[in-house]
């Protein structure tokens, strides 16, 4: 049974043709709160998407609902050709064995020294699999990539903002996902910083061809980082098209986006009430 369920996650999926990840006509909402009416999103293997759009509006819940954290009320997400929302625990459990997640604040336990936090996945999926001193190696391999060899007894409080998220991402990759997903991965840091994750998530999706989806309000970084960009507004994904297209777009919702421009008809004495 056990073979069964690990098949049905990492062969690839029966239908050549289709998109490496899928959304289609998704549903999402939180009691009376509807954040997804008709969600459609497809995203290629080994591509760098950006998800961007306003503050709550589910960006983080696409996330979460494609590595089954949260569930959709309706509607499908595929991954690889398999049907993720009826996955059960552990065809999950394998499932994010090749998608990792960055979280926004980096969720290191403090508890913990560099090295165990970094082999924190490890532990959780290749425990059976793996020897210590392999474990051990994957870590190293995984603190270099991220620039930060020689750190694995270093506690996360003696690490800086920029250090931590580094940390963090090492831990994501350790375990060689084929997709990592970033939940604004350059919130806090100070203009260096941001460029030095920039410059990591475009190199690892180089030289690991990973699959990038970034969710990020940085505009900056979205068009350093992303193949494609993809907004999403009012329940749904509004436009999906490369960096330039989006850049080119007409539409003003875009626009006013790009630009930081509030909307003309925004009522401001509302806002100053709200």
């Amino acid at each position: 049974m056990a073979n069964t369920a690990q098949t049905s996650i990492n062969e690839p999926g029966a239908g050549s043709d289709e998109p490496f990840i899928q959304f289609r006509g998704v549903r999402k909402a939180f009691g009376e709160k509807v954040v997804y009416s008709g969600l459609n999103l497809q995203v290629a293997r080994g591509s760098a998407l950006t998800i961007v759009g306003g503050s709550g509006v589910g960006k983080s819940v696409m996330l979460k609902m494609l590595i089954g954290l949260l569930r959709p009320d309706a509607g499908s997400v595929r991954f690889d050709g398999r049907e993720v929302t009826h996955m059960s625990e552990r065809q999950l459990s394998l499932l994010r064995q090749r998608i990792a997640m960055l979280f926004q604040a980096g969720a290191l336990f403090d508890s913990m020294t560099v090295e165990e936090n970094v082999a924190y996945g490890l532990e959780e999926h290749f425990r059976q699999t793996m020897s210590l001193a392999e474990r051990r190696d994957r870590v190293a391999w995984a603190l270099e990539l991220v620039g930060l060899p020689g750190i694995q007894d270093m506690d996360p409080a003696d690490l800086s903002g920029g250090m931590r998220k580094r940390v963090a991402l090492a831990r994501s990759i350790a375990v060689q996902p084929e997709v990592v997903l970033y939940d604004e991965p350059t919130t806090g840091l100070d203009p260096i910083n941001t460029a030095r994750v920039n410059n990591l998530i475009m190199g690892l999706q180089r030289r690991l061809s990973i699959t990038s989806i970034v969710v990020t309000h940085d505009m900056k970084s979205a068009f350093t980082i992303s193949d494609h960009i993809a907004m999403v507004h009012g329940g749904r994904i509004i436009y999906q098209g490369t960096t330039r297209e989006f850049q080119a777009a007409t539409d003003s919702r875009i626009s006013d986006f790009i630009e930081g421009r509030a909307p003309a008809n925004e009522d401001v004495e509302t806002l100053l009430k709200a």
